[in-house]
């Protein structure tokens, strides 16, 4: 079995703004994520996002513009050799539908580990906010509560000499 860190996309990968981040210029990627990433990478991690991305439900963004935004962080990263694995989001929102993806819920980890053989107890979730720890909880995962945009480096680092 594989083992793999799961990380929230906004606040732990990219700025988080305190409101949805509607355009790809306001996509800004953390500056250790690269370094980190390629760390978890070397040792043996699949490093997999997954986010709640309600403003699809709310019309303030499309399903392509996420996409646009995950090239652009696919494309950043390859300048330190490294890649995300998998990009799993959810595009609902409680307050127009309900749903069994969007975190608390942890659907889109459970999806993640049956596609990638994925085993939870060697597994961790880096998130910013509560409803990613529950989520990696419920999956069975150890969730990781970081600040948002504090970074992931040193975490990342513990990680991977674990």
């Amino acid at each position: 079995m594989n083992k793999a860190v799961f990380l929230d996309r906004d606040g732990v990968v990219n700025r988080e703004l305190g409101h949805y981040c509607e355009n790809i210029s306001d996509f800004e990627i953390l500056e250790d994520v690269g370094s980190a990433i390629r760390i978890l990478k070397d040792a043996g991690f699949l490093v997999i996002v997954i986010s709640n991305q309600g403003g699809i439900a709310k019309g303030l963004y499309t399903e392509a513009d996420v996409m646009a935004m995950h090239t652009k962080l696919s494309d950043y990263l390859s300048k330190f050799d490294t890649s995300i694995d998998d990009f799993y989001f959810c595009p609902h929102h409680d307050s127009k539908s309900k749903c069994l993806c969007r975190k608390p819920q942890s659907l889109l980890i459970e999806k993640a580990m049956a596609t990638y053989n994925i085993n939870p107890a060697l597994s961790y979730m880096i998130g910013d906010g509560k409803r990613d720890i529950e989520a990696a909880e419920s999956a069975n995962v150890k969730g990781i509560l970081i600040e948002p945009n504090s970074g992931i480096l040193e975490i990342c680092k513990q990680i991977a000499s674990e």
